[in-house]
């Protein structure tokens, strides 16, 4: 059980490391307008949180302090879906990619989301 535990956190961090490097990608692509940029340096910031902040939470010392980084990771992940979603709405980019991340972003908060109540004991 605790190998199953730990290629689940191994798993979790190479996806969200993945993901970071499809935002990036992605970023590159953008037009280059001042809204556009303003949007992408606030999705850089949120987005390739995600993913430093569960490292973080995998090298905390105490359940207190991973249950506070997978916090913030999820709090990040919101934030993404809210700048993802904006670059979608305002039409600033016609980008299959941007679906593509829309839904990896939303699986990632659940996982992050469903792990902090498991910490929780509400599961």
């Amino acid at each position: 059980m605790q190998n199953q535990n730990v290629n689940h956190k191994t798993e979790l961090k190479y996806r969200a490391y993945k993901y970071s490097i499809r935002i990036i990608e992605f970023l590159d692509n953008l037009p280059n307008n001042n809204s556009s940029q303003i949007i992408a340096s606030q999705l850089l910031r949120s987005a390739t949180s995600i993913g430093a902040n569960i490292v973080e939470a995998q090298a905390s010392s105490s359940k207190k302090d991973f249950t506070n980084f997978f916090n913030h990771s999820l709090k990040s992940a919101n934030e993404s879906l809210y700048w993802l979603g904006l670059l979608r709405d305002a039409k600033k980019i016609n980008n299959p990619e941007l679906e593509y991340l829309l839904t990896e972003t939303k699986e990632l908060a659940n996982i992050l989301g469903s792990s902090l109540l498991t910490l929780r004991g509400k599961r």
